[in-house]
């Protein structure tokens, strides 16, 4: 990587991204907050599963922002709220200021949005959010938002070594083992996406099994690393022979995207890292090389789809960045994909405000700022890229 210019872009980016998030305290649109609308809100079609459905995905495809003018509020999201603790505290070491206050008051924040009437500390998103098969309301409680939630915890009590943070992150992972349904088979276990399905979706699987390892190697208890192995072990039997995974079993989730991939992986090797297993390096490679081949172009652009470019989605952008950054042990260039994949990104899906727009179509360019799925996975992303470079430089000079 050309250390000189690249490092520097990067420090820009990351500080510009990081002022525009505080300066809207952290709070912003979401692609899926249609039905946060106060106007949609005070029409009784919202009865309707179908004008649910229409209205959140018509939001969320729209390159104009609607949201506005119904009254759509800008709300802070727990899942981005875990995102940004998790950054802060990546930047921690590096040549940032001290970002102490703020990962003490996000912390305040993010356990402030628990979600309610729960034994456990648990999270959810904060919209009414419209499925295919059912409504989950706002707040209810997920293994998505509830596994970055309690990974923050678990970053800041590495960092903090306060036990607090690690008892809110112990009773998050009761909510996985007690507060979701888990489907058990011989070769394994799937937790489901929330306590009001029974799903079996392999990141969500994966990201609960990768906290619960994490947990392990903090706790020593033996429940933690049987409940993760099980859930690997699971996942893992179902990556296809090429070394990808569809999103889930399903027959409606037969597809295979960048960012769920990278979830997979990265989660993997979580697991492997903090059990010491070398069990799954094999599915790693196999995955990884599946995702470098056949998730980027020639000109190192990130492909939402396996099979198609567009729409091209920062959020793929970000998880490529953590993806590589974390599995470049296996790759050489993998720092090299990254810094011209961020180049293009830096040139156009970057505003002049420092934030990035949400995606690029084959034809129009929807430039919409949302917190949660664009600015709060690029500024970790970057985090963890600037947490990588600094560590580089130390092994270097030494």
């Amino acid at each position: 990587m050309n250390q000189q210019l690249t490092t520097e872009k990067i420090h820009d980016a990351t500080i510009q991204l990081l002022d525009y998030c505080k300066k809207n305290n952290w709070a912003g649109f979401d692609p899926y907050d249609a039905l946060n609308s106060r106007v949609f809100r005070a029409m009784p079609f919202l009865n309707n599963k179908l004008c649910r459905l229409v209205l959140t995905q018509g939001m969320k495809r729209s390159p104009v922002n609607f949201r506005p003018l119904f009254l759509v509020p800008k709300e802070q999201n727990p899942k981005a709220l875990g995102l940004f603790i998790s950054a802060l505290i990546r930047l921690q070491g590096t040549n940032f200021s001290d970002v102490t206050p703020d990962i003490t008051a996000l912390i305040k924040k993010i356990i402030a949005l628990r979600s309610p009437n729960q034994h456990h500390y648990c999270w959810g998103y904060h919209f009414d959010w419209q499925g295919r098969q059912s409504l989950t309301p706002k707040f209810s409680p997920n293994i998505i938002c509830t596994t970055f939630a309690a990974n923050a915890f678990l970053d800041a009590y590495e960092a903090y070594s306060k036990a607090e943070y690690l008892d809110i992150a112990v009773s998050a992972s009761q909510f996985l083992l007690s507060g979701l349904n888990i489907s058990r088979e011989e070769n394994g276990l799937c937790f489901s996406y929330t306590p009001l399905d029974q799903g079996k979706v392999h990141n969500a699987n994966l990201l609960g099994a990768a906290l619960l390892a994490r947990l392990y190697k903090a706790t020593g208890e033996q429940k933690f690393l049987d409940f993760a192995s099980r859930a690997v072990s699971y996942s893992a039997s179902r990556q296809n022979s090429d070394g990808s995974w569809f999103y889930g079993e399903h027959d409606t989730q037969q597809w295979i995207d960048n960012f769920h991939t990278g979830y997979n992986l990265v989660a993997l090797d979580i697991f492997c890292r903090y059990t010491g297993s070398k069990e799954y390096r094999k599915n790693i490679e196999r995955g990884y090389a599946f995702f470098r081949d056949n998730f980027f172009t020639p000109e190192s652009i990130p492909k939402y789809f396996h099979n198609r470019i567009y729409p091209i989605d920062i959020h793929a952008v970000a998880q490529s960045v953590i993806t590589l950054t974390a599995l470049k042990d296996i790759d050489k260039d993998a720092m090299q994909l990254t810094e011209s994949m961020l180049q293009w990104a830096f040139n156009n899906m970057r505003s002049t405000e420092g934030y990035f727009y949400y995606q690029q179509g084959r034809f129009l360019k929807n430039r919409i700022s949302y917190m949660r799925w664009s600015q709060a996975w690029m500024l970790y992303a970057l985090a963890c890229l600037q947490k990588t470079i600094s560590e580089e430089k130390i092994s270097n000079d030494e």
